[in-house]
């Protein structure tokens, strides 16, 4: 074992973390034969088949999920120990970073943190990954996404945050097919409603409504929040989003309503599994965005 190559357990985690040899492939920046190479390779190494291809991709066996833990761990170890040992220095930088972020996200906060990450690293890549609420935390600790910018705390061992922004939720109606000036609950609960689909993150209006016994009407789901200004003109829909993008949406057509019960506000924050000694690159990817949305903000 002691003359294995680091790649072939490379070759392991991204084939765990994919499910799919054609994407092991274009992450690690190889051709997919090669990829089935080390596949067999790894197989003879480890006495084991390791993945078996269904319907649904490269499944791992037990031996290569017992395996996955300790060898994801270890190659980040050996990483972080490479790159903390040389200076970073972001303009020569032609990483790839990813970064999980809602329609939301992308509409308000990415252009400033991609003004300010390519100023910095022109030669770098960024990679916005459509967020997943229920998966961020694993995408996190397996390495999936360099952060993860949420309005959900992403609790457990490892990971970290770092508050960007506070807001709170509204609704945001036509002028005349809502035809109200103050939006009543009576006309809430019997109006009919937009409903965006909870992996957005945005699910506490929903648990107060339950906690409270209110029911509302939903007219119409929808995946992401983007579309609503095009939806919601010249209809008599009720939509519940956060304020910032509200004021965003709201022009001569629509107009933002306070709810007609309390929410508490909420935290934007930027999520990243931390490490006793994390990777240079990583420290500047975090702080970048946290300085440009931070900036934005104060703008």
């Amino acid at each position: 074992m002691a003359q294995v190559d680091l790649n072939l357990m490379r070759t392991l985690v991204m084939l765990y973390e994919t499910g799919s040899v054609t994407q092991a492939a274009e992450q690690l920046h190889v051709t997919q034969p090669s990829i089935s190479y080390a596949l067999n390779r790894l197989r003879e190494l480890f006495d084991d088949r390791l993945f078996v291809r269904t319907a649904r991709g490269m499944e791992p066996t037990t031996v290569a999920r017992q395996l996955y833990p300790s060898l994801k761990e270890a190659l980040r170890q050996i990483s972080d120990t490479i790159d903390g040992s040389r200076h970073f220095t972001p303009e020569r930088c032609k990483l790839r970073f990813r970064l999980a972020l809602t329609d939301l996200g992308e509409m308000s906060l990415l252009p400033a943190i991609l003004k300010s990450f390519y100023a910095q690293a022109p030669q770098a890549e960024l990679e916005v990954v459509p967020l997943e609420i229920d998966k961020a935390r694993e995408w996190l600790t397996t390495g999936k996404v360099n952060a993860v910018i949420c309005s959900r705390t992403l609790g457990g061992a490892g990971i970290d945050k770092h508050v960007l922004l506070e807001d709170r939720y509204v609704c945001l109606l036509d002028r005349q097919g809502g035809a109200v000036d103050d939006l009543s609950l009576e006309r809430f609960i019997h109006g009919r409603h937009v409903s965006i689909a909870s992996s957005s993150g945005h699910g506490l209006v929903e648990e107060v409504l339950t906690q409270r016994g209110i029911e509302r009407k939903v007219s119409l789901s929808l995946s992401h929040f983007s579309v609503l200004p095009q939806v919601l003109q010249g209809s008599d829909l009720i939509a519940i989003l956060p304020l910032q993008i509200a004021a965003r949406f709201a022009d001569a057509r629509l107009k933002v309503h306070e709810l007609p019960f309390t929410v508490p506000g909420f935290e934007v924050a930027l999520h990243w599994h931390a490490q006793p000694r994390s990777a240079a690159s990583q420290r500047w990817f975090c702080a970048t965005v946290t300085d440009a949305v931070t900036a934005a903000q104060r703008a």
